[in-house]
């Protein structure tokens, strides 16, 4: 593949002129921001719909016992992880269009597992949770996009951060400790809070003027994977400590 980082060294070498890769760079990030706000859109769909067709009158139905009740359920939440391991794996040998529709694939099979929040807190504080999500990871990404810091040291910190949320999120399911599913929340906004204006400065750096449309094109789709990650955990964690529980 094409060179990925140092988009301001290339800029100041003066390759090509700074209005001329800054115009390829918008439109670059402006499709990366629009593939990920479809999947969000996706997910969303997704989510509403499960919960409207597994719930009635207050009771689950057939569907809802099968992805809530029964063993499947465990394919409704692994299913997502396993797509997202497999388009990162395999983006690269893959077409445009393939990568697209694997990652819309995958927006809603996370709709479908993230369906149980409607089951857990009111639908008034999951909405409000989104818009303070979408408010917050607007400005980090935009701070991430602009900043001149090289914000690369960040990223061991910060994998270290993540790998500790989910040891500390597996050792909470046996002991069921409220304090540390407290810690583990504190910890996972900061971690994807970082990971947000991290990831967009590495995205950005990923751009490279000289692509053609099939490498631009996986960058942008593996991009938007990033970002949209980022925001689901960021809502997630937020949401614990914003939600209102039914």
């Amino acid at each position: 593949m094409a060179d990925l980082r140092n988009y301001q060294a290339r800029v100041a070498t003066g390759t090509r002129t700074d209005a001329a890769i800054d115009e390829g760079l918008r439109a670059y990030m402006i499709r990366v921001y629009n593939l990920m706000a479809i999947g969000l859109a996706v997910t969303g769909v997704a989510a509403w719909g499960a919960f409207n067709m597994a719930v009635a009158d207050g009771q689950l139905t057939t569907f809802g016992q099968l992805i809530y009740a029964s063993a499947f359920r465990w394919v409704v939440i692994l299913a997502p992880l396993g797509l997202v391991f497999f388009l990162s794996a395999r983006v690269h040998k893959m077409s445009v269009s393939a990568a697209q529709t694997s990652f819309w694939v995958f927006a809603a099979l996370m709709g479908l597992s993230l369906s149980t929040i409607f089951l857990v807190y009111t639908g008034q504080s999951i909405v409000r949770t989104f818009f303070i999500t979408a408010a917050s990871f607007g400005a980090l990404s935009l701070w991430g996009y602009t900043t001149r810091r090289d914000l690369s040291g960040m990223g061991s910190f910060l994998f270290m951060g993540l790998i500790g949320i989910i040891i500390a999120s597996i050792v909470n399911i046996f002991l069921g400790s409220t304090a540390l599913q407290f810690a583990i929340s504190v910890i996972g906004v900061l971690v994807f809070a970082g990971l947000t204006a991290y990831d967009t400065q590495q995205i950005k750096e990923m751009y490279y003027e000289g692509d053609n449309q099939l490498v631009a094109g996986r960058k942008a789709i593996m991009g938007a994977l990033r970002l949209y990650l980022d925001f689901i955990n960021l809502f997630m964690f937020l949401l614990q400590f914003l939600g209102n529980r039914e």
